[in-house]
């Protein structure tokens, strides 16, 4: 049996609503604002059904 494939999170995502995008800091293991949105959206990311993390 093969190995599986490692996991690839993703390392930027973007509110399609209002615009804000996020990266991922490695070393804090969480997201950092990257370019403000509203403060008041709710955010819907970009990461879809069509993302592949494997």
């Amino acid at each position: 049996m093969s190995e599986p494939e490692p996991l690839s999170p993703p390392q930027e995502r973007e509110c399609v609503l209002c615009g804000r995008q996020d990266v991922w800091n490695d070393e804090e293991t969480n997201w950092r604002i990257a370019r403000e949105g509203d403060a008041h959206c709710i955010h819907e990311w970009d990461i879809n059904g069509t993302y592949n993390p494997f």
